[in-house]
C-alpha cells in the first residue's frame, strides 16, 4: 500500500516537471503520397479533427428519412464525438439539434430511437419543441415571489443548437457550417452513384454496430481503396463476385472528397491472378466451398450488370450495394485509437417477401462478421498496433501514380486515398 501511495505522489509532484512539449508536426515532403503514422495516433491531432472536420465545412450523414417516419419520431446519433438528435416536426420537416440542454448541458435523449411530443430535460425540466425551440423552463417566474429567472429572460434566446439539414434520395445529412455549399453541390459527381441505388422509398431491415480498435481514418481509407478488395477478401476473389479482371471503374468527384467504385460480375477477362491453379493471391482459394451457394445468387435489379458498388463521402459515410444487399455505414470516432461503424441494412418499401429475404441473407456478406467485410476491421486494428506510438514511419501511397489525377478511373489505384489526404491536410492546415 505504501509503495502504491508513493508512486501516486511522485506522479503528481514530478509528472508536470518532466513533461516536454510535443514537437511541431511536419508532413513528409512527398505530400499526399505519404501519411505519417503520427496522424493516426496523436491525441492533439484527434482533438483538432473534431473542430476542423466534424464541426467544420462538411456534410455528415445522420440517418435515413425512413428511420423517423412520423411526427415526433427521433433518432440519436453522432457527428464526430458530438451527440445529435434527428427529429421530425409537426409540419413534417426534419431537424438536427445538438443533444445538449441549453441550460446546464445535460443530454436530452438517451434512447437510440423513440417517439415524443417534445424534447425534455430530466435535470431541470426545460422543454423544447421538435424543432429545438425552448417552450418552457420550470419555475422561470419563481415561487411565492422568490427565485426565478431574470425578468429579461427570453425563451427564444435559449433554444438548442441547430444544424443545417438537407436530404438526398432518402439520406439525411447535417452540418455545423453555414459556409459549406448545398448538399447536392457538395456531393458532386458521386450523386449519380447515390441516385442509381436509392431510386425509390426505403424500409429499414436492421442494424449492426461494431467497435474497431483503430483510428477512424484507418477505416475511412478502406472503402476508398478498391485496390485491396481482391487481395484481402478471399470471398470476392474465390467466388468471383468482384475481381480486378472484371469490368469495373471508379468515379471521383472534382474536389476529390467523395468516390465510388463498381464491378460487374460475369464480365471476366482472362487473368493469371485469378487462375486457381497458378494464382499467387491468397484470396483465391479453390478449396473454399459453400454449403449453401444461394448467397451468391443475385438479381440485376438496377439493370446495369453492377454486382458491387461501394460509395464513400468525406469524412464518414459509406453506401454499399453488394449483390442485392443494401446498407449505409456511418463511421463514428470514439477516441484517437477507437471508432464505431454503424451498419443500417435496408430495402425498398415495395419489396416482396422473397426480395427481402434475399437482402437479409446477403447481409451476411457485410457487417462486423460478414464473409467479406470481417477482414476490413481486422486489418485496421493490425495497422493501429503496428503503428505503435506513431513517432516513426509513414504510408507509401503511389499505386497508380503520384498525383491527384494519376490512376485515372481504374480500381487498381490509390488515387482516391491520395485525394483524401489532400483534402484532410487542407481542412487541418497541416503543411
Amino acid at each position: 500500500m505504501s509503495t502504491s501511495n508513493t508512486s501516486f505522489h511522485e506522479a503528481v509532484v514530478h509528472g508536470p516537471l518532466s513533461h516536454k512539449a510535443a514537437a511541431p508536426r511536419t508532413w513528409p515532403a512527398e505530400g499526399y503520397t505519404r501519411a505519417p503514422y503520427w496522424v493516426y495516433t496523436d491525441p492533439d491531432i484527434y482533438a483538432q479533427e473534431q473542430s476542423k472536420i466534424f464541426r467544420g465545412k462538411a456534410w455528415h450523414y445522420v440517418g435515413l428519412e425512413a428511420e423517423v417516419p412520423d411526427v415526433g419520431s427521433f433518432k440519436t446519433t453522432y457527428i464526430g464525438e458530438q451527440s445529435v438528435v434527428l427529429t421530425r416536426a409537426e409540419d413534417g420537416s426534419l431537424h438536427v439539434v445538438v443533444n445538449r440542454c441549453a441550460h446546464r448541458g445535460n443530454m436530452l435523449c438517451r434512447d437510440a430511437f423513440g417517439k415524443v411530443k417534445k424534447l425534455y430535460c430530466v435535470y431541470h425540466a426545460w422543454n423544447y419543441n421538435l424543432k429545438g425551440d425552448l417552450t418552457h423552463a420550470a419555475f422561470s417566474h419563481g415561487l411565492r415571489g422568490e427565485g426565478g429567472l431574470p425578468k429579461d429572460f427570453q425563451l427564444s434566446e435559449h433554444g438548442l443548437q441547430k444544424l443545417r439539414v438537407a436530404t438526398f434520395c432518402g439520406l439525411v445529412f447535417a452540418t455545423f457550417s453555414d459556409e459549406v455549399e448545398p448538399l447536392e453541390d457538395w456531393l458532386g459527381d458521386v450523386a449519380q452513384g447515390i441516385r442509381r441505388v436509392l431510386h425509390k422509398p426505403l424500409k429499414v431491415l436492421g442494424y449492426d454496430t461494431q467497435r474497431i480498435h483503430a483510428n477512424w481514418k484507418t477505416y475511412h481509407e478502406n472503402p476508398r481503396d478498391s485496390y485491396h478488395a481482391n487481395i484481402l477478401h478471399t470471398f470476392y476473389g474465390t467466388f468471383g463476385l468482384s475481381r480486378q479482371s472484371q469490368e469495373s471503374g471508379m468515379t471521383l468527384d472534382k474536389s476529390g472528397r467523395h468516390v465510388y467504385f463498381y464491378t460487374k460480375a460475369g464480365t471476366e477477362k482472362k487473368s493469371a491472378d485469378f487462375d486457381t491453379t497458378s494464382s499467387a493471391l491468397r484470396s483465391v482459394n479453390d478449396d473454399m466451398k459453400l454449403e449453401d451457394p444461394s448467397i451468391l445468387k443475385w438479381r440485376d435489379e438496377f439493370g446495369d450488370g453492377v454486382s458491387v458498388q461501394v460509395l464513400t463521402t468525406y469524412p464518414s459515410f459509406v453506401l454499399h450495394q453488394i449483390a442485392n444487399s443494401l446498407a449505409t455505414r456511418q463511421l463514428i470516432p470514439r477516441g484517437v485509437g477507437e471508432s464505431d461503424l454503424v451498419w443500417t441494412y435496408f430495402g425498398f418499401a415495395d419489396d416482396d417477401d422473397a426480395t427481402t429475404q434475399t437482402r437479409l441473407v446477403q447481409a451476411n456478406l457485410a457487417g462486423s462478421a460478414g464473409m467479406i467485410s470481417v477482414e476490413d476491421a481486422a486489418v485496421c486494428e493490425m495497422m493501429q498496433r503496428a503503428m505503435a506510438d506513431g513517432q516513426s514511419g509513414e504510408s507509401f501511397i503511389e499505386m497508380g501514380g503520384k498525383t491527384l489525377e494519376s490512376g485515372g478511373n481504374t480500381k487498381l489505384s490509390e488515387r482516391a486515398i491520395r485525394n483524401f489526404w489532400h483534402n484532410y491536410r487542407l481542412d487541418m492546415g497541416l503543411a
